[in-house]
């Protein structure tokens, strides 16, 4: 069985970060791990707390891990301080982690601040350069490359800025009123657009989480990476449809959706 690691924060209500991960890996036949960066108190109406792990025991968690069962992949998600990036960056290089993709999570679907001003520049010089692939959304590549994008060459335009400037593949999440669910990967100097259908949900509490992590599993399963953005907006696309409606704002997926099992039947 493949093998991925989540490097995120907890999301109490299952939703997003390591919960929506882990869900994710096992969608896709992956044996999911985890290094906690945070623990939070949020629900489908936005954070109300974050508690964030010490960089002695995040270390502690990476170590358990890569010594004993090594990832195939490793998604990174919220990751809220300065301190933490330094000591994620410094396992990665150290037991030179493979088919890294990087979720720089800023900012909760709510619109809570999720990432420290002094972490960002961590972020950029110090976890973008390790990854294969980053996935920013709209205002993530606007915060990244202090440009305003407003059309689909504002995307190809940012996605090769930072492309460029990190060495590394970007995928510029479309969405966000723009472009609807069209998603621009820009690697070795050139663009592909992946053509997505805008579904009629407001649910989408994790989408970043959950797209990165089917990114990251199927890099685990050796898809090459156009192949693993498809696969994973195909697999995003079904979440979506399947139309689960829970909490009073913005909603989780339903990440098993393809899950046929005589073990999940209702009575």
């Amino acid at each position: 069985m493949r093998t991925a690691l989540s490097i995120a924060g907890s999301d109490s209500s299952g939703g997003a970060g390591i919960q929506a991960d882990i869900k994710t890996m096992s969608a896709h036949g992956i044996y999911a791990m985890s290094a906690i960066t945070a623990l939070t108190a949020q629900n489908t109406t936005g954070v109300t707390g974050i508690f964030e792990t010490t960089p002695e025991f995040l270390a502690e968690q990476l170590d358990a891990v890569f010594s004993d069962i090594y990832p195939d992949a490793v998604k990174i998600g919220m990751v809220s301080s300065a301190q933490l990036i330094g000591v994620i960056a410094e396992k990665l290089e150290q037991y030179h982690a493979k088919h890294v993709v990087v979720d720089p999570v800023m900012v909760a679907t709510s619109g809570s601040k999720l990432l420290q001003d002094e972490a960002l520049e961590a972020l950029k010089t110090k976890l973008l350069p390790l990854a294969e692939v980053a996935t920013p959304n709209i205002p993530e590549a606007e915060i990244l490359t202090g440009m305003k994008i407003t059309c689909p060459e504002d995307m190809e335009k940012a996605a090769q800025m930072i492309s460029d400037t990190y060495g590394c593949a970007v995928l510029c999440k479309g969405g966000h009123d723009l472009n609807d669910a069209n998603d621009l990967l820009w690697k070795d100097g050139a663009g592909y657009w992946f053509k997505g259908r805008r579904i009629d949900n407001p649910n989408t509490h994790g989408t970043g989480c959950t797209l990165s992590s089917a990114i990251a599993s199927n890099l685990a399963k050796g898809y090459d990476l156009l192949e693993a953005v498809q696969r994973a907006k195909d697999y995003i696309s079904g979440a979506l449809a399947a139309m689960l409606d829970l909490g009073k704002g913005s909603g989780p997926m339903d990440h098993l959706f393809d899950l046929k099992s005589e073990f999940i039947e209702e009575v």
